[in-house]
């Protein structure tokens, strides 16, 4: 594309390559735009990836300190929030579930009215779904086993379901892990082989049966021209020439991600930038720019109505069980418990207990000293009764092998707000904060679930550890900040993901996400980008004109 006599070097940069990038990659290379995607995380092949999450230099993301994994704690006030970056965003890391969410949800939020969601976006899930491999689990571990016992047990026997993932198992009769030419795009797409039921999908799936993005929507933009650029870090956004507003272009610049010193950046040209950097990434980002100059016109509602699912991680360890509830997929269940609460089976592969150190053994309670006190007593109490199985409990070892993990989601409305300041404790620099009132640290329908499977089982409920001493729940799904609405005074990007105060400038990512979704929130990401991508015409007929508002 050419604008006058300024050139370009592509027609849109993509910044993050998750289910916002991956997707915005494939459909604008597909019509005939020129794409660069910036990722700031690693290219992962099943010979590079981590077999166990104790290998912390190659499974968390802190390049400071040298560790250049795909795995992401972050702590705030508020929420600690987990998530991963790599080429292929966090589909490399995640539980592979996809599902659409309840209806409610696009009647709730700024993007209440926005559009005739009910009636736009199935068409834009239904090529998601076909996209991304979705189809109904068909391996069932210990824990799924146990999981639908229970749900008969209480009753509830048509509250459990199998998950839908994006997990090929090839075909019924053939073994677990047979190798088959690529078996859902025609051939253009990679050799596939199917799921052999490790649990190791959010160590990253090293048998090429989990539907990562690098293997259909980043795999295909690829092949069709668009330019991944690994390791590498986007610091600068801003229009070129006289248009304030985009009107004439972007310059991006970049430095390199996983070097703490040296690097040499880049300054890239282009018509126009999708942010796609996942909700933090992208609030980080646009903070920044808003706040040093780069990008003033951001609304002020950037930040606004962060959430997190609502959710609780919770679990039911068995120290020394025979069992082994590691085997399966990493999400093969669910219950839904009741219209709001949605309880998911997770696992790990058998070896990767890192995460045992966040979990405690559950105390009653919803949070403050009192819970404190009550996991103190908790506490001690199995320690006198139960010795050397509460021993057992709070060592991570065997966790993987010996715990039923449950993810605990519900859609209902609570939210934060995130701020780009100067925390107290680290005065020298910037970073993203939240404030706000506290959102609820335990589910009590879930506890309580917990403890009667516990009880039932002859095994001890647990808690996380943060949530139970900080009063601080924890997320995968961080959601919003960046958020959807009719104006910039109530959110970021319009109902089509263009920037208020801007032309040519798109949010593809979980930041837009303007309610709870209580279900996991890949998938609509997904469709949401495919909406979005809809209404930018052909290379052919662009007039890069149109701005947030517009038609």
């Amino acid at each position: 594309m050419r604008d006058g006599n300024v050139p370009y070097d592509y027609d849109f940069v993509v910044i993050g390559s998750g289910f916002g990038g991956s997707v915005s990659a494939l459909r604008l290379v597909e019509k005939g735009y020129r794409v660069a995607v910036v990722e700031m995380g690693r290219r992962w092949t099943p010979e590079t990836l981590p077999e166990t999450n104790w290998s912390l230099a190659r499974w968390i993301w802190r390049p400071a300190l040298g560790l250049r994994g795909f795995f992401s704690l972050r702590l705030f006030r508020h929420v600690m929030v987990l998530h991963g970056n790599a080429v292929g965003g966090g589909s490399i890391t995640y539980a592979a579930t996809l599902m659409v969410p309840p209806d409610s949800v696009w009647d709730e939020g700024t993007w209440a009215g926005l559009a005739d969601w009910k009636r736009v976006l199935p068409a834009h899930f239904e090529t998601a779904k076909r996209m991304l491999g979705v189809t109904t689990n068909r391996i069932f571990g210990r824990a799924d086993a146990r999981l639908k016992d229970m749900a008969e047990a209480e009753g509830v026997a048509e509250a459990f379901f199998p998950a839908q993932v994006g997990v090929f198992f090839g075909e019924p009769d053939d073994p677990p892990g047979t190798d088959y030419p690529d078996p859902f795009f025609g051939g253009a797409g990679p050799a596939r082989s199917s799921c052999i039921g490790c649990g190791g999908c959010m160590m990253g799936c090293r048998h090429g049966a989990k539907n990562t993005l690098d293997k259909n929507y980043l795999f295909l933009a690829e092949a069709k021209g668009a330019e991944v650029m690994a390791e590498t870090k986007v610091v600068d956004v801003r229009p070129v020439g006289a248009a304030p507003d985009g009107a004439t272009g972007y310059e991006v610049r970049t430095r390199p991600s996983t070097r703490v010193f040296g690097g040499e950046g880049r300054r890239l040209t282009c018509r126009g930038v999708v942010f796609a950097a996942s909700s933090l990434g992208t609030q980080d980002l646009l903070f920044r720019l808003k706040q040093g100059g780069s990008l003033p016109r951001i609304s002020s509602a950037l930040g606004r109505h962060l959430r997190t699912n609502a959710e609780s991680l919770i679990g039911v360890r068995y120290p020394g069980s025979a069992e082994d509830f590691s085997e399966g997929i990493a999400i093969g269940s669910g219950l839904q418990l009741d219209q709001h609460t949605q309880i998911q089976v997770v696992r790990y592969p058998r070896g990767a207990d890192a995460l045992g150190v966040l979990l405690t053994v559950m105390a009653p309670g919803t949070g403050g000293w009192t819970r404190i006190v009550a996991w103190l007593w908790t506490l001690l109490r199995l320690l006198a009764t139960r010795p050397l199985t509460t021993l057992r409990t709070l060592l991570p070892f065997r966790f993987a092998r010996e715990t039923m993990i449950f993810l605990c989601m519900q859609n209902l409305e609570g939210t934060l707000t995130m701020r780009f300041k100067r925390p107290w404790y680290w005065p020298f620099r910037k970073t993203l904060v939240t404030e706000g009132e506290r959102i609820p640290t335990c589910i009590p329908a879930a506890n309580d679930f917990a403890r009667k499977v516990a009880e039932a089982t002859g095994g001890i409920a647990s808690n996380s550890i943060v949530e139970t001493l900080f009063d601080i729940p924890t997320t995968a799904h961080c959601m919003g900040g960046a958020a959807m609405a009719a104006s910039p005074d109530a959110g970021v990007c319009d109902g089509r993901n263009r920037v208020f105060g801007y032309r040519n400038l798109y949010i593809c990512d979980g930041s837009v996400l303007s309610a709870n979704l209580g279900v996991n929130p890949s998938l609509t990401i997904t469709a949401l980008t495919e909406h979005a991508m809809s209404h930018i015409p052909e290379a052919a007929r662009q007039t890069w004109t149109t701005e947030a508002g517009q038609p």
